[in-house]
């Protein structure tokens, strides 16, 4: 016959820990109610909210032009597409990225080639630029579009950039996907001071989120409205562009062969409302930061330099482990992941990827973004996180380490 045991004397499982990510979206009532509005009327697309959002993103980075899509991969392609990029031209970037940064010049039929990072930063090593450039001037074999990374939200050294892209007569698509609401210089990222192109993401782990969408800026009119149709099937309903008659009010022209990467209004409409807390959103990214710049204090870690003319938008956190070991490497992620903390990398070098070795990539290639690769790790860092949760990063990262 068994023993009826009181609840309070019963041997219970610890409780586990909640899983901690290391991104995670916001989403408030005003959010959903600017969404539900959109519902209730007459568009969920091709509506007045995604001309808005363009506005409001344009007046908030300082820019004469923004066109929403998407995705930042759809961004990406038009604004290679506006500046002619093809068959035989060659895009740069960073190995160090997603691999959509790379990817968008071989949509275009272009070659694409890396330049090595910076160690401190994990943004393009200008030094490295110089040099490829010089290289590549004497070999005639310049690239047309240079795709500079915004890493973790932090600008890339934009002048200096930007003079070398004008001596070698090269095109610049700022890759900011991870940098609304960031500043260089004391200006907004996107305002295209130094590019022809700025892209943004608002996918949900970023700063702020349309749920998946994108969209580039321009002070060029031109390029603005050639990524506007690109867009849109490559199609205008505006007569005065038509190249014949129009034969009645119902008419469009397909003037080239363009894509269906339109915003939806549901999108911008939630963009819309994300955009007024840019602000608030990434000065609590920042307070977070420096928590953990207090918390990991002593151990053999560091994170990433932020340069002294950036204000970062602070995408992600991420440590570079002193001991330089793939074993170890490996230890500390796993032990993270073991112990409920959502780590990621950002990001294995591209030109390792398979369909890049295919190319003729190989290791050896960027040696500083290949040593990246085997000791950096992003943290959690997103508004919401916790005191607490972020001492049991730290004191998960202690542990592991001392170990």
């Amino acid at each position: 016959m068994s023993t009826w045991i009181p609840r309070s004397n019963r041997s219970e499982r610890p409780a586990v820990p909640a899983f901690i990510p290391y991104g995670r979206q916001t989403i408030t009532e005003a959010d959903i109610e600017a969404v539900v509005q959109v519902l209730r009327g007459p568009f969920l697309t091709q509506g007045p909210a995604v001309p808005s959002f363009e506005q409001a993103v344009a007046q908030r980075v300082q820019a004469d032009h923004a066109v929403a899509v998407n995705s930042a991969t759809s961004a990406l392609h038009i604004a290679c597409l506006a500046l002619d990029l093809g068959p035989g031209d060659r895009l740069w970037t960073t190995p160090i990225t997603f691999v959509a940064s790379a990817n968008c010049g071989r949509y275009c039929g272009a070659e694409v080639d890396f330049i090595d990072i910076d160690p401190a930063t994990g943004l393009i090593s200008l030094h490295a630029l110089e040099q490829k450039l010089e290289q590549a001037a004497r070999e005639g074999r310049l690239p047309k579009v240079l795709v500079p990374v915004h890493l973790c939200g932090t600008s890339c050294a934009m002048e200096p950039i930007a003079a070398l892209a004008r001596q070698y007569g090269v095109a610049v698509v700022e890759d900011a996907s991870h940098a609304i609401g960031g500043h260089y210089q004391g200006l907004p990222v996107g305002d295209c001071r130094h590019s022809d192109i700025t892209v943004f993401s608002f996918h949900p782990v970023k700063i702020i989120t349309t749920g998946e969408g994108g969209l580039a800026t321009t002070n060029d009119p031109q390029l603005a409205q050639r990524m506007a149709d690109l867009r849109s099937h490559g199609i205008t309903k505006e007569e005065s562009r038509f190249e014949r008659p129009a034969p009645g009010p119902w008419s469009y022209e397909q003037q080239e062969l363009g894509f269906n990467y339109r915003m939806t209004d549901l999108q911008a409409a939630l963009g819309i409302s994300q955009l007024q807390r840019l602000e608030l959103v990434v000065t609590e990214r920042k307070r977070l930061l420096e928590q953990y710049r207090q918390l990991l204090t002593g151990l053999p870690l560091r994170l990433l330099e932020i340069p002294k003319d950036v204000s970062s938008a602070l995408h992600l956190a991420v440590i570079r482990l002193e001991d330089p070991s793939r074993a170890h490497h490996r230890q500390v992620f796993q032990g993270l992941r073991a112990a409920g903390i959502g780590v990621q990398l950002h990001y294995s070098p591209v030109h390792l990827q398979p369909y890049y070795r295919r190319l003729g990539f190989q290791e050896g290639d960027f040696p500083e973004a290949e040593a990246y690769a085997t000791n950096a790790i992003s943290l959690p860092l997103y508004p919401g996180l916790s005191g607490p949760e972020q001492q049991r990063v730290a004191a998960a990262l202690a542990s592991l380490m001392a170990a």
